[in-house]
């Protein structure tokens, strides 16, 4: 080896440390709303020295290429980051899972069709390193999309249950089993493309049977495996940086997947076996409840919250829908001019995917200090005079504690039932994701704003300034 070659070598390996370091750093940061942004702005950096390192140090294409892939690549990022609603946050989170796992199956198919090119023997770990790349990039493929199409209302939120859904599943198994053992015995490009389709295949018998409030879930699950996938294709190339990388998207996955669960008092087994979600036969019926519930104005409510002295508001993905967060903000300091004290109660899967809301209020300059999630608040709605409830519903429902038919019975939910007042603001009586209705607004306590919430928080608003 020569002395630039040893060189370059040498150089790529610490520029690897470098952004190994860089991502440990970036993850870390993302773990707070204040540091989010260095976090995002740090794992770019890793990344981008991570592609300089791989391009100058390995022979692979001409830069000039490469140049083009990561200036095309960086334009629809930034685009899509810019253009795409916070509302559809989740949709396109579930998109580049997707093409995360599509990516390390093609490479992993490209690093193939070299080797066979130039018959050499494949060592049985690199056959089944590539063997799980392609299964676990496609399934993750496949499963983004039915993901996406779940969030998107592209197809439908309801779990689809197939009738003979547990024989066809494991008849598939088997047949990716033995493409394993046909692929690792006999590398070929027929059974890798056996193995392919078997995986994009399941990917979607996979997600179909999940109802849409269990997407949340679904989403953190297929993240972990877009990181488990490229990390099996670290290894096909011998590419330690990719090893790290993946690693570290599979680990945090894994996490994110088991604090959603545990949010919502689930077991994964539970989520993946068909969880709860909407279902044709009691589409509407929620909305159809006659019991009677007490409507007010923005003039009442504006009343209420002006002779308070504590308010907590509690987002959920109606603020999402309605981008009232600045309003919101905007109310809180008028109240807080007036000695009111405030603060956010968070729930873990409010909205569609984890931080969701914090993402929201952060965006509108909503101090850190008062976003609380549910350990911390639970315990002052007891002594808090008003709640404001902006569109959140599962995550705010009594039945969760109390009804033990509910399919959110035992759900950690938000203790806004226990606060003096409550004012709910919703466009309709209708139900949350889990398809069951809110049992808070018929409570004699609750009070309903019906309307769009950023037109109702700017009527408070106003009415607030004249008090």
């Amino acid at each position: 080896m020569s002395t630039e070659a040893l060189f370059d070598l040498n150089a790529a390996g610490i520029a690897y440390i470098v952004s190994a370091i860089l991502f440990i750093l970036g993850l870390k940061r993302l773990g707070s709303p204040a540091t989010a942004r260095t976090g995002n702005r740090l794992s770019a950096l890793a990344m981008l020295l991570a592609v300089l390192a791989t391009v100058f140090s390995n022979d692979i294409a001409s830069w000039e290429w490469i140049l083009v892939g990561v200036i095309t690549g960086s334009g629809i990022g930034a685009y899509s980051a810019r253009k795409v609603q916070m509302t559809s946050m989740p949709q396109l989170v579930a998109i580049f899972n997707g093409l995360g796992g599509a990516t390390s199956a093609v490479v992993a198919a490209g690093e193939l069709i070299r080797l066979i090119d130039l018959d050499e023997l494949i060592p049985q770990d690199v056959s089944i390193t590539i063997m799980a790349s392609v299964i676990v990039g496609g399934a993750t493929l496949t499963g983004s999309l039915i993901a996406y199409g779940k969030l998107q209302g592209v197809v439908p939120t309801r779990p689809l249950l197939l009738p003979i859904r547990n024989a066809i599943n494991i008849f598939l198994l088997l047949g990716m089993i033995a493409s394993i053992a046909w692929f690792v015995i006999d590398p070929s490009i027929n059974a890798f493309l056996t193995a392919a389709i078997i995986a994009v295949v399941l990917g979607i018998l996979i997600v179909i049977p999940i109802g849409g409030a269990d997407m949340p879930v679904v989403i953190a699950l297929l993240n972990s495996y877009s990181g488990i996938a490229g990390a099996a294709t670290g290894f096909v190339l011998g590419n330690d940086i990719l090893i790290i990388a993946g690693s570290l998207v599979g680990a945090s996955g894994l996490i994110l997947t088991r604090i959603m669960t545990k949010a919502m008092n689930r077991s994964l087994i539970n989520v993946m076996l068909g969880g709860f979600g909407v279902d044709d036969s009691t589409m509407g019926t929620a909305g159809n409840d006659e019991r009677p519930v007490t409507s007010i104005l923005p003039e009442d409510a504006a009343l209420i919250l002006g002779y308070a002295q504590s308010v907590i508001f509690v987002p959920g993905y109606g603020l999402a829908v309605a981008q009232a967060q600045h309003q919101v903000r905007e109310l809180a300091d008028l109240l807080k001019i007036k000695g009111i004290t405030v603060k956010y109660a968070i729930h873990p899967v409010a909205g569609r995917m984890p931080g969701h809301m914090n993402v929201l209020l952060a965006e509108a300059n909503v101090p850190y200090d008062e976003l609380k999630d549910l350990d911390e608040i639970n315990g002052e709605f007891r002594s808090t005079d008003v709640a404001v409830v902006i569109g959140a519903n599962d995550v705010t429902n009594p039945s969760a504690r109390n009804d033990k038919s509910s399919p959110i019975y035992g759900m950690p939910i938000l203790n806004v039932d226990q606060a003096q007042s409550v004012i709910m603001m919703k466009r309709s009586m209708s139900s949350g994701f889990a398809g069951v209705q809110n049992e808070l607004f018929f409570l004699e306590k609750t009070q309903m704003l019906f309307g769009d919430a950023k037109t109702s928080v700017e009527k408070i608003v106003g009415e607030i300034k004249d008090l």
